[in-house]
């Protein structure tokens, strides 16, 4: 017999909350590409690009679009990085949390070893990076409610390197991190 209160949304609400915890990707080294999501119609992408030579190019491009989706906003999200998650760990980390619908996360990394040196990035190079989302439709939820992302003071302890964070808690969202890197060959 269903007890009073029990609808759809209070049962599948433990669904809204995402977290990485203990001892996740401790002492990882390397690439790290997480993508985690709670909740309905997210899109998630970690994107790298690496290139060496004499001549070398790197780019990375992403279009992410949601189009005509129909989601739910639950009352309740949260998105937590805690306990000793990638304490110790090293290199390229690239992670995206959501919790929640209907959001759009990117990490994106281009980088080149090349005997031209350094150069200047253009406008439509950085352009190239974008991340587009919040098209689809939020159905009618309920009022009020929380949201929250955290990361513990636990995690990341000892972290060498580059870190792209991106958590969401709520719908509709548009989150990125872009690193464009070109160093010359000695």
């Amino acid at each position: 017999m269903a007890q009073a209160g029990d609808d759809y949304a209070q049962m599948l609400g433990y669904l809204a909350d995402s977290r990485i915890d203990g001892r996740a990707l401790a002492n990882s080294q390397g690439a790290i590409a997480v993508n985690q999501a709670a909740g309905d119609l997210n899109l998630q992408a970690n994107l790298r690009a690496l290139a060496n030579g004499g001549r070398a190019q790197a780019q990375v491009q992403a279009i992410q679009i949601h189009a005509g989706d129909r989601y739910d906003t639950p009352l309740h999200a949260s998105a937590t990085l805690g306990g000793e998650a990638l304490a110790g760990a090293s290199g390229i980390a690239s992670i995206n949390q959501a919790s929640g619908s209907g959001n759009t996360e990117l990490n994106a990394v281009a980088a080149t070893l090349a005997d031209q040196g350094i150069r200047e990035t253009n406008d439509d190079t950085l352009a190239s990076f974008a991340s587009a989302g919040g098209q689809g439709e939020a159905v009618e939820g309920q009022p009020g409610g929380t949201r929250s992302v955290g990361v513990e003071s636990t995690a990341l302890r000892g972290f060498g390197g580059v870190l792209q964070l991106n958590q969401i808690a709520g719908s509709g969202n548009a989150t990125g991190n872009q690193l464009s890197l070109s160093v010359q060959n000695p």
